[in-house]
C-alpha cells in the first residue's frame, strides 16, 4: 500500500467510517469533501505522484500549517476547526493502519472557536410554534391537502419538540418506529446507534391524529413523515416548516428544528431534571455534550433575576 496516492486511502477510510464507526452518510460526505479540498491545496504545492495524487507519508506538519493558514480568511474558524480535524482523524486511521509513521497534523493547532450558546425558546414560545399549524389550518385555506398539511406540521413540531430528537432522527422514522399507545419512538442517532424517545400527550394526539388520516395504509418499512411527492421527507423541508411557522406565528427569535431539541432540554433542566437522565433522552454519549445546557439555564436564570430584582443593576455592574 506504500507509494499509493491519498485518493485511494481516503476511499477506504470512508468505508471505515462507513462499516467501523457506523457513520452517517452526511458525516461521510463533510470528511469526502474536506479530504479532497486538502489534496486539491497539496497538489498546488508542486509535490505529486505521477497521475497528481500526492503520497500520505510525504505530507508533513508544515503542509498541514500551510494549509490553515490559507483557510484564514477564507472560511470561519468553526470550518477551518472541522476541516483541520477532518485531517487529523483521516492521518490518525493511516498511523492504526501502519500507512504512516506519524501523524503531521497532531500539533497543528486549531483555531479558538467562540463556544455560542444555542437558540433556546421559552415555554410560551416553544407552545406558540407547536401550535401555529393548527392555527393557521383555522385562518388559511380549506380542503383535504391543507388539513394534511396541518395535521402534519402539527405533529412534527410537536414531536420535535416533545422527544427532542435531532432532525436526522425524525425524518428517518418509519411506521414500525412509533409506539403512540405505548409512548415511545424508536430513533437511530448518530453512529447507527437506537434509543427509544418519549412522547407526551399532546405530540402523542397530534401524531395518531395524522397518521390515522395519512399514513393508515402505509407499511411498516415505510417513513412516518413524507413530502408533497409522497418520498420521505427531507432535513431542508424541516426547517423550511419550522421557518414558516416561526413568520406566522410572530416570534422575534430565529429558531431552527435544533433549537425545538435545546429548548426541550433546557426546559427539563429547568423543572429539576438530572443531567444525567437528559443525557439518556438526549442520546448523548458523553455529558460534558449535555453540560451545556446548564450554561443555557444560567443565563435564563440570570435574564430573569436582572429584571426582577430591585438592585439586579448593581449586581449585573459588578459581574
Amino acid at each position: 500500500m506504500e507509494g499509493a496516492g491519498i485518493k485511494g486511502h481516503v476511499e477506504r477510510f470512508l468505508r471505515y467510517l462507513e462499516v467501523e464507526k457506523g457513520a452517517s452518510v452526511h458525516t461521510r460526505l463533510a470528511y469526502s469533501r474536506d479530504l479532497a479540498q486538502f489534496a486539491l491545496f497539496l497538489r498546488s504545492t508542486g509535490r505529486a505522484l505521477k497521475g497528481g495524487d500526492v503520497a500520505p507519508e510525504e505530507v508533513t506538519e508544515q503542509d498541514v500549517t500551510a494549509y490553515v493558514s490559507a483557510l484564514h480568511g477564507r472560511c470561519t474558524k468553526s470550518s477551518v476547526a472541522r476541516k483541520l480535524s477532518s485531517i487529523k482523524s483521516f492521518f490518525r486511521y493511516l498511523v492504526r493502519k501502519e500507512i504512516v509513521d506519524r501523524n503531521p497534523a497532531d500539533l497543528v493547532p486549531s483555531p479558538k472557536v467562540e463556544r455560542r450558546l444555542p437558540t433556546v425558546l421559552t415555554v410560551d414560545e416553544a407552545a406558540t410554534l407547536v401550535e401555529a399549524p393548527q392555527m393557521a389550518g383555522k385562518s388559511g385555506r380549506s380542503g383535504l391537502d391543507a388539513v394534511r398539511t396541518v395535521l402534519r406540521d402539527r405533529a412534527l413540531l410537536e414531536l420535535l419538540y416533545s422527544s427532542g430528537m435531532r432532525i436526522s432522527e425524525l425524518v428517518g422514522l418509519n411506521i414500525s418506529d412509533v409506539d403512540i399507545d405505548g409512548g415511545t419512538v424508536r430513533v437511530r442517532g448518530k453512529r447507527g446507534k437506537e434509543r427509544i424517545c418519549l412522547v407526551g400527550s399532546h405530540a402523542a394526539a397530534a401524531l395518531r391524529d395524522y397518521m390515522d388520516l395519512e399514513r393508515s395504509g402505509a407499511g411498516r418499512d415505510e417513513p412516518v413523515f413524507t413530502g408533497r411527492t409522497g418520498a420521505r421527507m427531507t432535513q431542508r423541508t424541516v426547517q423550511r416548516i419550522v421557518k414558516k411557522y416561526t413568520r406566522s406565528s410572530g416570534i422575534a427569535k430565529d429558531p431552527t428544528p435544533h433549537s425545538l431539541r435545546h429548548s426541550f432540554a433546557t426546559h427539563l433542566l429547568d423543572r429539576g431534571v438530572d443531567l444525567r437522565t437528559i443525557q439518556e433522552l438526549l442520546g448523548h454519549s458523553n455529558l460534558s455534550t449535555t453540560q451545556r445546557y446548564t450554561s443555557v439555564s444560567m443565563e435564563r436564570l440570570m435574564d430573569v433575576y436582572d429584571r426582577a430584582h430591585p438592585r439586579a443593576d448593581l449586581a449585573k455592574r459588578s459581574r
